[in-house]
């Protein structure tokens, strides 16, 4: 399935259990050790941006992943209320080949 990032899992989801159902369960099913190190925090007001590096292994290529992101949140109240992730397409789908 292809959303609307140019990778699979991209989409819109509205609610915790959306993001864990159809994000992560499918991460811990399709990759192995998929991991988040993030690295740099840069907050201005609501908005919090981190710069971090994706790494994991696909189960169906063997292939290993090793990318950088970016994920910016827009933070209220203390909840997250939008988040957007910044990745470099190519190389996810070259280890999914």
């Amino acid at each position: 399935m292809d959303g609307d990032g140019g990778i699979p899992l991209a989409g819109t989801y509205r609610t915790p259990e959306g993001v864990t159902s159809n994000v992560m369960e499918v991460l811990g099913r399709d990759w192995t050790d998929w991991t988040a190190h993030d690295d740099t925090y840069v907050v201005d007001g609501e908005n919090v941006v981190v710069l971090a590096r994706y790494t994991a292994r696909n189960n169906a290529t063997g292939k290993d992943l090793d990318v950088r992101v970016a994920h910016h949140f827009v933070v209220r109240g203390g909840l997250i209320v939008r988040f957007e992730q910044f990745v470099d397409t190519a190389l996810v789908r070259e280890a999914m080949a």
